[in-house]
């Protein structure tokens, strides 16, 4: 359940448009179905759910297809955050990418996501984007097989 604290704030995070239960899951690294609440508030997200009440912040949210695409101050936000890991995503993008490039059903949807992650590989190492690349390349492959 996505909620906002205050639901006549329209004062939520820009970055609050990534949120999901998904997302949340695999940064927290649990099942989806062990998260009971997902409050947004302005600058960070509260997380409670089965044995964790924790709070996450929206640049540690890896960006999603299905709603606006990352703008320019999205990126700003995100090397801010990312300073102490010299400028670099979570190591747990590349992983959530991945997972995205193998449930993709169609592809259509499949293109959708490597266009995302053409848009923020500034973000990834190259070694990463190379994996990313073979993923894509061997789910591409098998979505064409399978016509």
């Amino acid at each position: 359940m996505l909620t906002n604290q205050k639901p006549e704030s329209k004062l939520i995070h820009p970055l609050a448009r990534f949120v999901t239960v998904e997302a949340i899951a695999f940064v927290l690294k649990l099942n989806p179905q062990d998260i009971y609440r997902i409050d947004c508030w302005r600058y960070v997200i509260h997380v409670v759910g089965k044995g964790i009440s924790t709070f996450v912040s929206y640049a540690d949210i890896p960006p999603i297809v299905g709603v606006e695409p990352p703008t320019a101050a999205d990126i700003n936000c995100w090397r801010k955050r990312w300073k102490k890991n010299k400028f670099k995503a979570p190591d747990f993008w590349v992983g959530f990418y991945a997972q995205k490039f193998k449930q993709a059903s169609y592809l259509k949807n499949l293109y959708a996501w490597g266009e995302l992650v053409g848009i923020i590989k500034f973000g990834l190492s190259p070694a990463a984007v190379e994996w990313l690349r073979s993923v894509y390349i061997k789910e591409k492959a098998y979505s064409l097989q399978s016509f």
